[in-house]
Parts: structure tokens; sequence; C-alpha cells
């Protein structure tokens, strides 16, 4: 892959499928659609732009289709500030596709990604150098989720990303519209013990531990070397670090627009804040904040807020307090 040698070189390295995104704007549905609305998205590049525009380097790399939608993905998330010198494009793959549609208040996605481009990507084909000059490297499950090649490739790079030292967040992004319970469960929760922060949903551990009672929810994630941050409390995030349950309180939301993207907003606000040298409770506090600025927006990416805009946040609710 051509290296971009004027780019500086990124603190936080993901990867992942990044899909075209079409969404239906008649509220009847897709079927009576006549208009689509054109964008992308994708849980790591989310995270990447996110982090981006808080002001810290991030790379990101994916396997996309020569065709016209990977190049607009290719240079949209280029453009937003994103090192994306790793990405390679397949000539015989399509870039993957997910249609949206909003009927009754209820949003539902319908997903073209079988024998995608990114569910082709190879351990071989990973820069070992780019990695592991990297701070941080994010993962999600999804990745792992799309093809045996592509959890390979997420092994390989959680691998490489400790041998180098590099911290390894994982978040396991549950889907099961991409596989079973019973075959992420033991994919998901392997991949765990290899990560320093683990970003789970309460929901998602639940179904993973197979359990409802939060206590023994706790006493799992306890075992984990991990620090282990819980989103989806009641109206807060848990943050469980070297045996200490810390609860940090949401930020609320003045309006809820698109609740899609909130979870990577929240991911950008938490790594951002760790690169920014935070503690991960204040790194948490960060994530809360761009993950309820995401939510009072539209759109998969395109709600995350710059640095200057959380500080305006951060200063206005300082002034209220005081």
């Amino acid at each position: 892959m051509q290296q971009d040698t004027a780019f500086a070189g990124p603190e936080l390295v993901t990867f992942g499928e990044s899909m075209g995104l079409f969404t239906a704007q008649d509220t009847r549905g897709l079927e009576y659609a006549s208009t689509l609305h054109k964008s992308f998205g994708g849980a790591e590049s989310n995270v990447a732009i996110g982090v981006a525009r808080l002001g810290r380097r991030a790379g990101w790399f994916g396997a996309l289709g020569r065709d016209p939608i990977g190049t607009m993905i290719h240079k949209s998330i280029r453009g937003e500030g994103v090192d994306v010198s790793r990405a390679v494009f397949n000539g015989e793959a399509p870039t993957g596709l997910m249609i949206r549609e909003n009927t009754a208040g209820k949003s539902s996605v319908y997903y073209y990604r079988k024998n995608s481009a990114a569910s082709l990507l190879r351990p071989e084909q990973l820069d070992a150098a780019y990695i592991q000059s990297a701070k941080i490297l994010h993962v999600t499950g999804i990745t792992a989720a799309i093809s045996p090649s592509a959890l390979a490739c997420v092994d390989r790079a959680m691998d490489l990303a400790r041998d180098a030292g590099v911290k390894v967040s994982f978040d396991p992004n549950l889907r099961l519209k991409l596989w079973t319970l019973e075959e992420a469960r033991g994919v998901l929760l392997r991949l765990a013990e290899k990560a320093d922060y683990f970003l789970p949903g309460l929901d998602e551990l639940k179904l993973l531990y197979d359990t409802e009672d939060d206590k023994e929810v706790f006493e799992r994630l306890s075992r984990l070397n991990a620090v282990s941050v819980i989103k989806g409390g009641p109206d807060l995030t848990y943050v469980l670090e070297d045996g200490t349950l810390t609860e940090v309180p949401y930020f609320k939301a003045d309006q809820v627009l698109d609740t899609v993207g909130a979870g990577d907003g929240f991911c950008a606000g938490f790594i951002a804040g760790l690169l920014k040298g935070h503690s991960t409770v204040e790194a948490v506090r960060l994530g809360n904040l761009t993950g309820s600025l995401v939510i009072q927006a539209v759109g998969d990416w395109e709600a995350l807020p710059t640095w200057e805009q959380v500080e305006a946040k951060l200063e206005r609710r300082m002034h209220i307090e005081r």
C-alpha cells in the first residue's frame, strides 16, 4: 500500500467495513420512496472521523470495491482529516451497501454486504509497522463477524498491537444479523480477553454472558485484564477498573433526533480523551458528551462534534453550575 509521507502518523488506528448508505426520504418506507439520500457508514470509520474532529490524529483502513461508492467513501473519510493511506481497492468485489428506511418512527436497515470487498480483507494485507506505530488500536465485533478472513485480520491486528505495547480498544458491537448469538459469544468473549479497553453495552453483556443478573455481569467482567466501560446503564456509563466500579452520569440531550451512531460517537470521545491524557473516568465523561451531541442530529457520522463544539458545551455547563 502506498504511504502518505505528509501525514505525521496516526495516534489511533482502526479498520473495518465502510458501506454506501442510501436512506429513503419517504416516511411511508422504502417501497414508496422515489428518492434516496446517499452517504456512507461504518462503525470504525465513524470512530476515526470522530477522533479526527476532536483534534487527534486518526487512521482508518479497509477494503473497498473499485467502484463509485468505494471512491466516494475513500474521498469522504480522507476529507475529514483521517489518514486512509493503508486502504485497499479490490477490482473483483463490490463495496457493501446498506439501505435504511424510517416508517412510523421505526428505523430498519437492509444490508447487501455478502462477498463484499471488505469481507475479503486478509491478514497478510495488514501493515504491521502502521499498526504498531499507533498509540491505540480500535477494533469491533462487526469486522470479526463479516467473514473468517476478516476475523483473522482482527486477531492478527490485536496481536501486533499487543506485541508493540499499543493499547487495544474493543467494542463488541454485537450484530445478530451477521451471526448467531452462539457463534458471536465464543468469538467476542475471546477477543475481549485480548483487549486493554473493553467497550460493551449492558444489554450486549447480558446476551453474551447469558444472564439478566447485573451482579453476575460485573463479576464476569472483573475476571478480565481489560478496563471495562459499560454503556447503557440507567442514565449512566459504568467503568470497571482495578476492581472498582464507577458510575459516570450521561449528559442530557436537549433533543433526540437520531440515535444511530451514538455508540460510535461515545467511542470516539472516549478514545480522544485517552489520547489527550485524561483519566479513564474523564475520558468516559467526554465519551458521554460526544454521544449526547451525536443523537441531536441526523446521520451516522455527520453529527460527530468538533473539539470546539465540545469545549463550548463544557464551558456552558460549567457556567451554569457556577
